[in-house]
């Protein structure tokens, strides 16, 4: 049974805390995929968690949506994929997408229904919607046993983060 966490994040400070936390969690082979529509936040997401993953704060980390994946160093590599412009999955067979997928890194893809049958099964899905302005609803569905492990306590997790933001 897949179990589902879901949390409201009132400013992007609070979804950039979330995901750092959410990165702290991850570990090398891990991928996360971002569901939203366009200005849901999946971008500034990835941000929180490349910090999460030990990516310098001084690193820029933006949308690969032309390049369809960026790389950053941390304490594990983390693979930022956009599938945004994305006409058909055999366009990624030029770029290291394997590697990215199932190398030793942390994969986190954005618009991850544009990959098709490429998107690995064994994964975190993070649900993102608009509610106001700045306002979010996140879902959290891990895929696997081992990621609904590491996730069991991410609400309490969470809400530390938010409450060191005041």
């Amino acid at each position: 049974m897949t179990e589902t966490l879901c949390v409201e994040s009132p400013s992007p400070e609070a979804s950039m805390a979330l995901g750092e936390a959410v990165g702290k969690r991850l570990v090398s082979g891990d991928v996360v995929a971002l569901w939203g529509e366009l200005g849901a936040g999946k971008t500034l997401l990835t941000q929180g968690i490349a910090r999460g993953l030990g990516v310098p704060a001084g690193t820029a980390v933006t949308s690969p949506t032309f390049t369809l994946i960026n790389e950053y160093e941390g304490r594990l590599r983390l693979y930022h994929m956009d599938g945004y412009r994305l006409g058909d999955p055999d366009e990624l067979e030029t770029l290291p997408w394997r590697e990215a997928l199932f190398g030793d890194g942390v994969a986190v893809i954005e618009w991850p229904e544009r990959l098709g049958p490429l998107l690995p099964a064994a994964r975190l899905d993070i649900f993102l919607e608009i509610l106001g302005p700045t306002t979010r609803w996140l879902r959290f569905v891990p895929q696997t046993d081992d990621l609904r492990r590491r996730f069991a306590d991410f609400s309490g997790a969470h809400t530390a983060a938010q409450n060191s933001l005041t």
